[in-house]
């Protein structure tokens, strides 16, 4: 096995990725990112951007998406939890409008690679995260969008439970005015 663990999620070119750690009684070590260990997975993906962030329990980041200069994005927690979604944008996908969600955090050291056409967002379920992200394309806030985190036709399970319910989502007045996902039938 090389240095990294590329798992499928049922969305084509998302992947959850586990990194090798190296632990004793010192700690740990581990590559996050290898460009040429990434490659021989299938990630072929030239990062230029890296984005770090630190957010408290309940605060939800999304769900967001370029529309001229899409991101790819390499996502990880490097203190506490989240609860971390991709929405699949690509309009000839199969399953666009589908979303894939998975918890990612200090402890399980796991990464999540978004490919560019997925709108993105993450839920702070622990008391506090830094939250990492490398980007293939430099952010454009004239270009930003956002799809809203409760769309019904998307349906996200977020864990608001581990957050004590929906009343303690904490938004950003721009995040709580996105509009649902269109469909075009």
């Amino acid at each position: 096995m090389g240095k990294f663990n590329k798992i499928e999620t049922g969305i084509e070119g998302l992947y959850v990725i586990e990194p090798t750690i190296y632990q004793d009684s010192r700690g740990f070590f581990l590559e996050s990112y290898n460009k040429k260990d990434f490659e021989e997975i299938g990630i072929k993906t030239e990062f230029i951007q890296d984005n770090h962030s630190k957010s408290t329990k309940g605060v939800l980041r999304g769900l967001h998406f370029q529309k001229q200069h899409p991101q790819a994005k390499l996502v990880r927690v490097t203190k506490g939890e989240v609860y971390d979604v991709a929405v699949d944008l690509r309009k000839d996908s199969k399953t666009y409008g589908k979303y894939y969600g998975i918890l990612i955090s200090e402890e399980n050291k796991k990464q999540f690679f978004i490919p560019r056409g997925f709108a993105h967002g993450f839920l702070v379920t622990s008391e506090k995260a830094e939250f990492l992200y490398k980007c293939d394309e430099y952010y454009n806030p004239q270009d930003e969008d956002g799809i809203i985190w409760n769309d019904k036709n998307i349906n996200i399970k977020w864990p608001l439970e581990k957050i004590g319910g929906i009343q303690n989502i904490i938004q950003s007045e721009k995040d709580k005015k996105w509009n649902k996902l269109i469909y075009n039938n």
